[in-house]
C-alpha cells in the first residue's frame, strides 16, 4: 500500500473513499496533485498532506471527494 495511506484513514471514512487494489494509484496521483508534490515522493507528500490536515482537514476532505467524483 501507498506508504502514508495508512494514516488517512480517517480522512478517507470522511471524504467516503474506499481504498481498492484498482483505485488506490488513483488516489496516490490525485493526492500528489493537491498538494504540488512529484508523483512517488512519498516522505515529502505526507509531510504536506499532515500540514494541509492540521491546517483544514474538512477542506482536505471536500477537495479529495470532489477530485475522486470527476
Amino acid at each position: 500500500m501507498i506508504c502514508y495511506f495508512r494514516n488517512l484513514k480517517t480522512v478517507f471514512d470522511k471524504a467516503e473513499i474506499v481504498v481498492t487494489n484498482e483505485n488506490k494509484r488513483l488516489i496516490d496521483e490525485i493526492i500528489h496533485k493537491m498538494v504540488g508534490i512529484e508523483h512517488k515522493n512519498c516522505s515529502a507528500t505526507w509531510k504536506e498532506v499532515k500540514k494541509r490536515i492540521a491546517e483544514d482537514e474538512k477542506d482536505f476532505v471536500n477537495i479529495l471527494k470532489k477530485e475522486m467524483i470527476v
